[in-house]
């Protein structure tokens, strides 16, 4: 057997875990999977935020991989007040959903493109990604520690496994949004969104805030 070959047998398994893993974890509902849909239905760039959001998990998995899972797990007080912090981030932007299912007129997508800055958009990418704690605890630590188990020689290919996960995750909520467009053309439609929306971040709030308080 080759040297290659034998590169490829531990390579696959360490690529297959990483991949998923990270699958595993970001494929479900969340503050962050909620934003990255609404700016596909409301296809207001799209391909940034899918860049971006995906090069934050890169960025975290591979901090967590290489080295940083027992920085923040030895500081409860500073994952307490980063809990706190996206709590009230959450409930900010929940209400501001509830605001805006209130007024059907300004939720059609014909109407809604371009109507926000970029660096609007990408702050609160950047917000719902990075005051969210269960992204440190499902990046930083939870990926971190597992990869961190692999050989140093595969450790690469775990993180590479990992953001291949959130890139295709990301690509297929922002991108496959567009599909959903004519049902979304109705008000009322965009109506359910938003509120589905703002409850979802309320829950999101006070799950947090009763996680603070539990411990």
């Amino acid at each position: 057997m080759t040297k290659l070959t034998l590169s490829l047998v531990g390579i696959a398994p360490a690529f297959t875990q990483g991949l998923a893993l990270s699958l595993g974890l970001i494929v479900a509902i969340g503050a962050q999977n909620a934003f990255v849909l609404r700016q596909g239905l409301r296809r207001e760039y799209v391909g940034r935020i899918v860049l971006f959001c995906a090069i934050c998990d890169a960025v975290l998995i591979a901090t967590g991989v290489f080295g940083m899972s027992e920085a923040l797990g030895e500081r409860p007080l500073f994952t307490k007040a980063l809990s706190l912090a996206g709590a009230a981030f959450l409930a900010i932007y929940g209400f501001q959903a509830l605001c805006r299912a209130r007024q059907s007129n300004q939720l059609r997508p014909a109407e809604t493109v371009g109507g926000m800055r970029l660096i609007s958009v990408l702050l609160q990418a950047a917000a719902f990604t990075l005051l969210n704690p269960h992204v440190y605890l499902d990046t930083v630590l939870l990926l971190g520690s597992i990869g961190a188990q692999q050989p140093p020689a595969l450790r690469l290919w775990f993180v590479v496994g990992a953001c291949c996960a959130s890139i295709l995750w990301f690509s297929v909520l922002g991108f496959g949004a567009r599909w959903l467009a004519p049902f979304f053309a109705r008000p009322r439609a965009w109506q359910m969104v938003d509120v589905l929306i703002g409850v979802t971040m309320w829950v999101l709030a006070l799950s947090l805030v009763e996680r603070v308080m539990s411990h």
